[in-house]
């Protein structure tokens, strides 16, 4: 074969967009605040909320209710990141559910400099500033346009609960219920 006669393709490109950017930050926050959440919510048992303090330090110095609620603000944040803006039912949601995490984060971080765990501050703050962007970014720089409720966004919206629970609430679940610490 004739080396002028080979075709060379180029490289495929990979095109980043902020619209792009926002989505995958939103499903993959949303599913680590979902999941982080729900085994905070499990602390509600009184048998697991004694074992916890083994496995997290820091669960020794907060009260259950607080644990819990926090939780449960994480959980319903991280199903805020996602499923408004997939069924565009009241998209506005994103962003306040995206600035909630970024302040339970900025609490977080000063929750542990104060008990000097220094260690846990970096990742706080990493989490609550990329929860921060996906707050301008959906706020501001690129909203997602509300519309009506279709059946396909229904069904996608059933498929990422289910993936949310079998990836993250399950596993979660099981651990927690099942691993001594």
């Amino acid at each position: 074969m004739d080396a002028t006669a080979t075709t060379i393709r180029p490289a495929a490109k990979i095109r980043f967009t902020l619209n792009g950017v926002l989505w995958t930050l939103q499903v993959l926050w949303g599913f680590f605040f979902a999941g982080s959440g729900f085994g905070k919510v499990l602390l509600a048992d009184d048998t697991l909320y004694a074992a916890a303090p083994r496995a997290v330090a820091w669960y020794a110095a907060v009260p259950q209710p607080l644990i819990v609620f926090i939780g449960v603000a994480e959980v319903l944040g991280g199903i805020g990141l996602i499923l408004p803006a997939i069924t565009r039912v009241r998209p506005r949601l994103v962003p306040l559910a995206a600035a909630g995490l970024a302040l339970t984060m900025v609490l977080a971080a000063g929750f542990h400099l104060v008990r000097g765990e220094y260690a846990l501050v970096p990742a706080t703050v990493v989490l609550g500033g990329v929860a921060a962007f996906v707050a301008a970014g959906r706020s501001t720089m690129r909203p997602t346009e509300p519309a009506r409720l279709t059946t396909r966004r229904a069904l996608t919206s059933l498929a990422v609960l289910v993936l949310l629970a079998l990836t993250t609430f399950v596993p979660t679940w099981y651990t927690m219920t099942h691993a001594q610490f």
